[in-house]
């Protein structure tokens, strides 16, 4: 069924335009893929309040099938029929219906800016997804108009100056990419009184730069008959891969100067859908058997053929010269205006972007704006939204950057990650160096989980585990971290609950991002609904019946020092008992041992203090970057100075999780608030996880199957997917 076919005929809203004759200028109906601007209403309760639909599942179940680069190219037939209209905003369909879900409430309003193309169908792939936390308008420009870059900029301006006038509370996003990112940069210039999120992809404010510039000129005279020899001329000039690779199929930047030939088409496919290789990859990376694979790529490219002959209209050689001169003033208007962006900026930068040089101008936008945010695409091209792997929401959850309010809240403005997000997890971010750790943890250490009924008997799994929360869970915190992996992978897996663990400010802070090997390093904590440790988000989290992970010892114990491991450093006051009676909240002691059995320290914080190289680095990485968090206690839990210890790597052993008894504080409320009572079970569940870090350190010296060699051997008899056994509980 032809996508034109799937939804009624709706009217294409214009902006207000800029044109002189523009009151007497209508406009033809179109296909609805496409809805006029208008916010969405919600469903409502009882109460009147708008409401999600909720799932069973603790993940989010809204899955979608995601739209391609042949759905770009069949509805930009409709839209690229000249009207003789001026530039205006469209809503897609699919980010209002969102595909039967409903949006968050209060969701603040998104407006896409095109790169050269104009058509405005650069998210396509991401409309369905964003339509639940954003409500999307994209910005169309006719393949002929010519209306001037600070016109463009008048359009947007007054766009967000209604919209803030609407609803002053809610911040509004823009999204760039290429030529958009300049314009989103003129007009956050503009207007920096206006709470502005701005995202750009490849922003073209580096046009300067681009490996074209010294040949622009050229290409407004060469002959028309020598067009058909211009792709392996500006490869060349370019350095760019694809041509060298795909000469009679895909090539560089330059065809899209040809009017009506085929050698247009290819690059225009090569400039607006992406690299044919990271096609093929992306087909790769499905798991699927080769000739599945091949089939599935073929189909894929067979299927896109009869739509290719529309990319020679979306820039003939006319609007792409237009566009050229415009871009370069679009960079000039922006770059002269950096110094007046307030809002907050997220980058995205393509490593193999070959048309102008993304990661370098992602640096330069960094250390000039104020408030900006940068992620890297390695292995990515020019058009990353097009690009399959890549998704913007997953990026802007990672990034910290959604908010409905003026104020980001970790606990209100989270979203549930899906099915796909969290197994897209682990293969996305494989190549960080937490994941890695994190990841070589839970297959080399194959962790065991224990847990107590509420009849006191140990079992094997997690069946002691309540389901219903609000519940917290309390332990020990393990040398870096390492138990976080399995811990969070298990209880989704096996229980269907998502921890949402209080984790240190530093996981959250901006400033921090630029002193890591990779600024997303953190991106999977906030994606999987960690949150900055405070009392009032842990009391946010307890009203919301979440399943909350706390770590009293913190820092301190997971940096501790040599012939420190599973000692624990809590504060000498209660921290969590009083308000998890306040709502009922179950508490569950848990203790963890392995570590032990994976590193030995051998250069710890004492060392660190003890050379005046060193110990200026570790006073230089937390002086002004890192907040204290106990300052009123007292002890070793007040020794909280981030550094990274040296470790030595041994064979690997295993680690072992032990559950306890859940304790009920339900009904206690009266009798907690008495600091003394409060105090008793705090002291109480303290012993509780250090007996059960002795039962584990005891037990593991009877597990057949403690080393790694051992396991091995079991698996290599019984399958490498069989459940390795252990000691009798």
């Amino acid at each position: 069924m032809a996508a034109a076919n799937l939804y009624s005929t709706v009217n294409l809203k214009l902006s207000n335009s800029f044109h002189k004759n523009s009151t007497n200028f209508r406009h033809k109906p179109i296909s609805s893929l496409f809805a006029e601007p208008t916010r969405t209403a919600f469903e409502k309760s009882e109460t009147g309040r708008r409401r999600r639909i909720l799932k069973a599942s603790i993940l989010d179940e809204f899955e979608i099938e995601r739209l391609s680069v042949k759905d770009y190219l069949e509805r930009s037939i409709d839209l690229i029929k000249p009207d003789g209209g001026p530039p205006r905003w469209f809503s897609p369909v699919e980010s209002n219906s969102s595909g039967g879900g409903v949006r968050f409430e209060d969701s603040p309003l998104l407006l896409y800016l095109p790169g050269l193309d104009g058509v405005g169908l650069g998210l396509i792939m991401h409309h369905q997804r964003l339509g639940k936390m954003f409500d999307v308008w994209c910005l169309h420009i006719p393949v002929m108009d010519r209306t001037p870059f600070e016109d463009h900029v008048q359009l947007v301006e007054r766009t967000i100056k209604s919209e803030n006038a609407s609803a002053p509370y809610r911040p509004i996003y823009l999204v760039g990419e290429s030529l958009g990112g300049c314009l989103a940069l003129a007009v956050a210039a503009r207007n920096p009184d206006i709470d502005l999120m701005v995202i750009l992809a490849n922003p073209a404010t580096s046009f300067n730069k681009s490996p074209m510039q010294p040949i622009l000129p050229l290409l407004e005279v060469i002959p028309e008959q020598l067009h058909a020899g211009l792709p392996y001329f500006l490869g060349f000039v370019t350095g760019g891969s694809t041509c060298r690779h795909y000469p009679g199929l895909f090539g560089q930047i330059g065809v899209v100067l040809e009017i009506r030939t085929i050698s247009e088409s290819y690059m225009l496919e090569h400039y607006l859908l992406g690299d044919p290789f990271k096609m093929a990859m992306a087909v790769v990376e499905k798991g699927l058997p080769l000739q599945q694979a091949v089939g599935e790529l073929s189909e894929s490219v067979v299927a896109m053929l009869p739509s290719l002959s529309v990319l020679a209209d979306i820039l003939p050689r006319e609007s792409l010269l237009w566009k050229l001169q415009m871009l370069r003033s679009a960079s000039s208007f922006a770059n002269s205006r950096l110094h007046a962006v307030k809002a907050e900026v997220l980058v995205l930068a393509s490593g193999k972007d070959q048309l102008i040089p993304s990661q370098e101008e992602a640096e330069r936008l960094f250390h000039m704006l104020p408030a900006c945010q940068i992620r890297n695409f390695a292995e990515s091209g020019h058009t990353l939204f097009m690009e399959d792997g890549f998704d913007l929401v997953t990026v802007i959850k990672g990034a910290g950057f959604y908010r409905r309010t003026k104020k980001l809240d970790y606990v209100s403005d989270f979203m549930h990650p899906n099915q796909s997000e969290v197994t897209k997890m682990y293969d996305s971010y494989s190549k960080k160096t937490i994941i890695v750790i994190l990841r070589w943890v839970d297959v080399a250490a194959n962790p065991v989980m224990l847990s107590t009924l509420e009849n006191g008997e140990v079992v094997k799994g997690l069946g002691g585990i309540p389901s219903d929360g609000p519940v917290v869970y309390v332990g020990y915190h393990m040398l870096l971290g390492l138990e976080l992996g399995p811990l969070v992978s298990r209880f989704l897996a096996e229980k269907n609950i998502l921890l949402r663990g209080i984790a240190h400010p530093m996981m959250f802070a901006k400033i921090w991002e630029r002193s890591l090997p990779d600024s997303s390093s953190f991106d999977v904590y906030r994606i999987m609904g960690g949150v900055p440790v405070s009392a009032n988000n842990f009391y946010r989290l307890l009203s919301k019946k979440s399943h909350v992970l706390l770590y009293p010892g913190g820092v301190r114990e997971a940096l501790h020092r040599k012939g420190e491991a599973y000692k624990l450093f809590w504060p000498s006051q209660s921290e969590f008992v009083r308000m998890a009676a306040n709502f009922g909240a179950k508490i569950v002691p848990f203790g963890v041992v392995g570590e032990d059995d994976l590193f030995d320290v051998v250069f710890d914080y004492d060392d660190y203090m003890k050379f005046p190289w060193s110990k200026a680095w570790v006073e230089d990485l937390n002086n002004g970057r890192v907040r204290k968090l106990r300052n009123e206690a007292k002890g070793e839990v007040t020794e909280e100075d981030l550094h990274f210890p040296g470790i030595l790597p041994k064979i690997p052993g295993r680690f072992y999780f032990l559950f306890g008894k859940l304790i009920e504080t339900e009904g206690r409320n009266e009798e907690l608030r008495d600091k003394e009572k409060a105090h008793e079970l705090y002291l109480h569940v303290k012993s509780e996880v250090e007996r059960q870090i002795e039962y584990l350190k005891d037990k593991r010296e009877n597990d057949p199957y403690r080393t790694l060699l051992s396991r091995l051997i079991y698996q290599a008899s019984h399958g490498f997917t069989s459940e390795i056994p252990t000691f009798e509980v």
